[in-house]
């Protein structure tokens, strides 16, 4: 019943990309580096890590970095909402977003956030008013009005195509030969699949030849969601186990079965949908249920504890902090310190 509809979407897609290929569309170039980090299907496909890991390279090679977010859930999103001007954290998530509120947190020091649906004009006014020097597109994929000078797209290896199948009937966001417009691919999660060799063959096809980087997560840290001071580190094996997880992220079950390669025991699993706001209620429930399957404390992710922090939890709660490593990341920033002095 969904083919139809994907049809039409298909057709819609095609069309608009066209137009920009064509010239009808503009794209305008702003006086500024330009790095996009994107993905062809839904769901969630590793970007926030990578955003973070180069809005920290670009900050090591001496630049003021800014990233430009649509903000996904805030009651106006075509509004301008400055969520961090590189020091102070200053929105919160229903005014910014929750996945800008997390970058802000994370790279307090490092760059500043602006939550903006027009990319163009939110990378022009940060140059003026934070004096940004490189801009990191978060999900720009798609977003094809701004002129980049780095395309990268991120693949999960966990569920790299979307069933093959344009919206609404799989999960791609347009057709695969789009991977053709990147500058690089970075296959994320590339410690799950056994047939990892196939798929970076497929990738290099999909795309045109265009370079391939491996990248998994690994667990950084987990912090107690009530604790007041930044990173304080827990081993996961100093929990009281066993632990019940929770989450509301685009691909809920590689964060459970990344915590169980962690070696952590889980008794209960619960998934809610991506940028959910959680309710007192909710998490009163989501206790009682993991007492019941004799859970000793809760483990979320870092997107969700940004939305946790006014309620009150019944159970201990954690928070595990995941960072992105590469097997050989001198390639990818090799492009990065390109793309920089390209301007």
């Amino acid at each position: 019943m969904l083919a139809p509809l994907s049809a039409l979407y298909g057709m819609a897609t095609r069309a608009r990309l066209a137009l920009y290929h064509r010239g009808a569309f503009k794209v305008e170039r702003i006086e500024a580096p330009v790095i996009s980090v994107g993905n062809i299907t839904t769901g969630g496909t590793g970007k926030t890590p990578l955003v973070a890991w180069l809005a920290r390279a670009v900050a090591r090679e001496g630049k003021r970095a800014c990233i430009i977010t649509r903000g996904y859930g805030r009651p106006n999103p075509n509004s301008r909402v400055l969520v961090s001007d590189g020091e102070r954290v200053l929105a919160d998530t229903r005014e910014g977003g929750d996945e800008p509120v997390m970058l802000a947190l994370m790279l307090r020091g490092v760059a500043s956030v602006v939550s903006d649906a027009n990319r163009v004009e939110a990378a022009r006014w940060a140059m003026k008013n934070l004096n940004s020097e490189v801009f990191i597109l978060d999900d720009g994929f798609q977003h094809l009005r701004i002129a980049r000078d780095l395309d990268i797209v991120t693949v999960d290896a966990m569920n790299p195509w979307g069933g093959r199948q344009l919206l609404p009937r799989g999960a791609l966001r347009e057709p695969l030969s789009g991977l053709g417009r990147a500058d690089c691919l970075v296959i994320t999660r590339a410690d799950q699949p056994a047939n990892l060799f196939a798929l970076q063959a497929e990738a290099s096809r999909l795309s045109g030849g265009r370079p391939i980087f491996l990248s998994r997560t690994k667990l950084a840290r987990v912090q107690s969601l009530s604790s007041t001071t930044p990173h304080q580190d827990h081993s996961p094996d100093a929990l009281t186990q066993p632990i019940a997880a929770f989450c509301a992220i685009g691909n809920p079950q590689a964060f459970f079965k990344q915590i169980k390669d962690g070696g952590v025991t889980l008794a209960y699993t619960r998934a809610f949908y991506d940028h959910h706001v959680y309710t007192q209620r909710e998490i009163n429930r989501l206790s009682a249920e993991a007492r019941v399957r004799g859970a000793q404390a809760l483990l979320t992710t870092a997107k969700d504890a940004v939305k946790l922090h006014s309620l009150d939890f019944p159970l201990p709660c954690y928070v595990l902090e995941v960072e992105l490593a590469f097997d050989a990341q001198d390639g990818l920033l090799d492009q990065l310190r390109e793309a920089i002095k390209s301007k």
